[in-house]
C-alpha cells in the first residue's frame, strides 16, 4: 500500500493535504469571503429568467460535501423546474400559510415578521426558475428496505443547508428560506419515500429587475462571539 494510504483500526484511510496560506493571505481571503457573504439577503421577488441545470447540480454537490453524523449523509435534495409541480407546491403552501397567519402564529410572532413584509402570498414558488426542497432522512434504507440508523440528522442537514445557501449566493443567485408548516404536502406531491421528511424549501434564481429588501442590520461581532485568548 502506498504512503498515501494507511489501514487504521481495520479501515483504509487516505492521506489528507490542505493548501496552506500565509497569515496575510488567510486574513485577506477570510475577509473577502465575509464581505461576499455579507451581501447575501433573503429575496422574495424573483425573475423568471432560466438558470442552467448544471449550476443547480453544482450547488447541490457543494451542499453534499457537508459533514454529517457518522458520515451517513442523511439528506436528499429535490430540484424542481417543472411549472405544473411548482404551481401545485405554491397552492398547497399558501393553504397552510393562510391558516398560519390567521390562527397558528401568535401576535408577537406576527409583530416580529411585520418589518420583513411577509404574508401568505407565495408567488415566488412559481416565479423562481428552480425550487430546491431539502428532505432529511430520519432513518436510512438498506438495499433490502431494512431500516438503518442515522445520527444527528437535524444538525447534519442544517449544516448542508447553510453550505447550499452560501453556494447559491456565491454563484450570483438569490434564495429565500421557506418553511411552510406543516410541510407534509411536499412529501405527497413529490411522492417521497417513507424515511424522508421535508426540512427546507429554497426558491433559487435571479432577483427581479427592481427589488427592495428590508433595511435591517446584522449583529456585530461583539454580540455574536466571545473570545477566550
Amino acid at each position: 500500500m502506498s504512503s498515501d494510504k494507511k489501514i487504521i483500526n481495520g479501515f483504509e484511510h487516505i492521506r489528507y493535504r490542505q493548501e496552506r496560506f500565509s497569515d496575510k493571505e488567510m486574513i485577506l481571503k477570510s475577509r473577502h469571503f465575509y464581505e461576499k457573504m455579507n451581501e447575501r439577503r433573503s429575496v422574495r421577488h424573483f425573475s423568471d429568467e432560466k438558470v442552467p441545470v448544471e449550476v443547480i447540480k453544482n450547488l447541490i454537490k457543494t451542499a453534499g460535501t457537508a459533514p454529517s453524523g457518522a458520515h451517513k449523509q442523511p439528506w436528499k435534495f429535490c430540484a424542481i423546474s417543472n411549472n405544473k409541480l411548482k404551481a401545485k407546491i405554491r397552492e398547497a403552501a399558501e393553504i397552510e400559510e393562510i391558516t398560519n397567519y390567521a390562527t397558528r402564529m401568535s401576535e408577537r410572532w406576527l409583530e416580529d415578521l411585520a418589518p420583513l413584509g411577509t404574508d401568505s402570498n407565495k408567488e415566488f414558488l412559481e416565479t423562481a426558475p428552480w425550487l430546491i426542497i431539502v428532505f432529511k432522512e430520519v432513518f436510512g434504507l438498506g438495499e433490502n428496505g431494512e431500516k438503518e440508523t442515522n445520527y444527528y440528522v437535524n444538525e447534519s442537514v442544517g449544516i448542508a443547508c447553510g453550505m447550499l445557501i452560501s453556494a447559491i449566493h456565491n454563484a450570483g443567485l438569490v434564495t429565500l428560506t421557506h418553511t411552510p408548516s406543516p410541510m407534509n404536502f411536499l412529501s405527497e406531491i413529490l411522492e417521497r419515500p417513507k424515511n424522508e421528511r421535508a426540512f427546507l424549501l429554497l426558491p433559487v434564481g435571479y432577483p427581479a429587475e427592481e427589488v427592495y429588501v428590508p433595511n435591517i442590520f446584522r449583529k456585530d461581532l461583539g454580540e455574536i462571539a466571545d473570545f477566550y485568548l
